[in-house]
C-alpha cells in the first residue's frame, strides 16, 4: 500500500502468541504486554491504554491510523507517546 507521501507500508508475518482472550481466528493480532522494562513495540504493534494489551497488525502502523482492540472492545486512533505507538481512545 502506498501512502500519500509516496512511502510504502512494510508487511509483517504474524504468528500465534497464545493470547486466549479473543477467538482463535484473531489470536495472532494480539499479545500480552510484558512491561516497559521487558518489552519493546515493533512498527506494527500498538499498546491499548485501556486493557494494556498489544494490538498487532499485518502492516506497518503510522500515526492517525485507526485500530480496534477486540479484548476490551475499544476503538482507537494511533498516536506517538514517548517514542512508541499507543492507542488514543475514540469510543
Amino acid at each position: 500500500m502506498t501512502l500519500d507521501s509516496g512511502t510504502t507500508r512494510a508487511q509483517f508475518e504474524l504468528d500465534d502468541r497464545g493470547f486466549d482472550e479473543v477467538p482463535r481466528k484473531y489470536r495472532k493480532f494480539y499479545r500480552k504486554w510484558l512491561g516497559d522494562d521487558a518489552d519493546e513495540l515493533a512498527p506494527n504493534e500498538v499498546l491499548c491504554p485501556v486493557c494494556k494489551v498489544v494490538v498487532r497488525s499485518s502492516r506497518e502502523l503510522f500515526e492517525g491510523d485507526r485500530i480496534y482492540c477486540m479484548a476490551c472492545m475499544t476503538r482507537m486512533r494511533v498516536v506517538r507517546v514517548n517514542g512508541r505507538l499507543e492507542g488514543q481512545v475514540e469510543y
